[in-house]
């Protein structure tokens, strides 16, 4: 921990899914001078996301979902290109065992491969929130279950199957703008493909 930051205050402002809270600090500027700072912080725990691919047929997964926020931000359909991906719950052993979980919900497949790439913080600067990826082979025979989601979530996922190269054509033509699948787009064009 820093010896920049101390006297942490919480204000919890909202717990319901996330929870939002009132953070006071000190912190200590490069000059050595101490000030208050009172931020707001979404407090969402962590989560993990997975590129699933195949080479044989250059082919990867993508799920397309209603993203609210994306919505009320100016997007025009608020449905989003992205891979899957979800919460890490506090009862799961680990991301990987996470991943697993929410590829079978998501897309139908069970997938034992999984290779972590990197971690990496959604928006620092206003969330907790931290993504372990993952990249994943596919074929045929690990599709187990229908996927699209949990009913009882209210998913409603629709899992598409794309060429890989079609899929960087709707990168560059900035079709998909979600930065986790953005990363790991970009990782699978430099280590993968």
């Amino acid at each position: 921990m820093s010896n920049r930051v101390k006297d942490i205050k919480r204000h919890i402002l909202s717990h319901k899914f996330f929870k939002l809270s009132q953070i006071t600090f000190d912190y200590q500027l490069k000059n050595e001078q101490w000030v208050t700072n009172t931020w707001e912080v979404l407090e969402r725990g962590n989560a993990a996301a997975a590129l699933l691919y195949n080479l044989e047929n250059r082919s990867i997964i993508l799920v397309k979902q209603f993203r609210l926020p994306a919505y009320l931000n100016g997007h025009d359909t608020g449905f989003l290109l992205e891979v899957p991906a979800g919460v890490i719950d506090n009862n799961d052993v680990s991301s990987k065992i996470a991943m697993q979980r929410e590829l079978l919900e998501e897309t139908g497949y069970h997938i034992t491969n999984l290779k972590k790439v990197y971690e990496a913080y959604a928006t620092p600067g206003g969330s907790t929130e931290r993504f372990s990826c993952f990249v994943g082979a596919y074929d045929a025979s690990m599709k187990i279950e229908k996927g699209g989601g949990l009913d009882s979530e209210n998913e409603d996922i629709e899992i598409i199957e794309m060429a890989f190269d079609e899929a960087l054509d709707l990168l560059e033509n900035g079709k998909i703008i979600d930065a986790k699948t953005i990363m790991l787009l970009q990782h699978a064009q430099i280590k993968i493909f």
